[in-house]
């Protein structure tokens, strides 16, 4: 096990904790707010550059002729989402589309580490002297919150270009309710427009986490069983865990798939919604 044994507890929590610098560094204090969550970065930036490599690569090879491969493979999913654009999005802009891909691959990917076992890669982590290790980028709030922000402001910059400052201005004081109920308006515009990116944060994130807590439950059934040799109890719970573990994992792949797939489609409609100027 990575790094914990023994303790069913202490084995749950240490792998929930984040690896920050100072963990990395090996301080006994917590920077707190402003501690930056250093395998959530490396995860998202190394996942981020295979989506980028593996989509460069079948550019780079694709053919005029009957596609083969990885580049039939990138072109089901361009046209599935260019798809999904078309049916929600309203508007004229060559950025949705990419951006849709962008997120759909790259949370997937996100969510995908959540299949790989739970005590490989912090196990491994362990013989460079790394202790703590979340894999699932997608299981860190920080992550959920940084994607859907990103969509927050994106939403703010199409509102503003659609309708322009003054159209945009008009519409947050004098919607729905009027100019002379303006603050009512304003109110109600800030709380729609906060709620957009929490329940896309929340969402991925409150299901992710469930799902990779899940993995780490049935990692318990093997917990202890070396610790005094391994008995005929100890084969029964390992293929428990195992068969667990695998029927978990086939349902969880329905799960990562539709949350990926949630964030993108709503991420279209509310962009959609920011480019309409009626």
């Amino acid at each position: 096990m990575a790094g914990n044994s023994g303790n069913a507890t202490d084995y749950i929590i240490h792998h929930l904790t984040p690896l920050t610098t100072d963990r990395l560094l090996h301080q006994t204090e917590d920077g707190g707010f402003w501690t930056f969550h250093l395998d959530t970065l490396f995860f998202s930036l190394v996942l981020g550059l295979i989506f980028i490599g593996i989509f460069r690569f079948a550019a780079k090879r694709s053919t005029a002729g009957v596609p083969t491969g990885i580049q039939n493979f990138c072109e089901i999913l361009v046209e599935f989402v260019d798809q999904q654009v078309k049916d929600s999005f309203h508007g004229r802009s060559q950025l949705i589309a990419p951006l849709a891909l962008t997120i759909f691959v790259w949370v997937f990917l996100w969510n995908f580490m959540d299949l790989i076992p739970v005590d490989l890669l912090p196990w491994a982590a362990t013989f460079i002297g790394i202790d703590y290790l979340k894999v699932v980028p997608s299981t860190d709030l920080n992550a959920t919150f940084a994607l859907s922000i990103s969509v927050l402001f994106l939403i703010i910059f199409y509102s503003i270009k659609v309708k322009g400052l003054a159209g945009f201005g008009k519409e947050v004081f004098t919607k729905p309710f009027g100019k002379w109920l303006f603050p009512a308006n304003v109110l109600l515009r800030i709380v729609e427009d906060l709620a957009k990116p929490i329940s896309l944060a929340l969402r991925l994130f409150g299901n992710l986490y469930v799902g990779e807590l899940i993995f780490i439950l049935i990692a318990l059934f093997s917990l202890n069983a070396t610790a005094d040799g391994w008995g005929l109890g100890d084969t029964a719970l390992f293929i428990t865990q195992l068969l667990l573990g695998i029927g978990w994992a086939i349902f969880h792949i329905l799960i990562i798939t539709l949350q990926a797939f949630i964030f993108m489609v709503l991420t279209i409609i509310y962009l959609s919604m920011a480019h309409e100027d009626h």
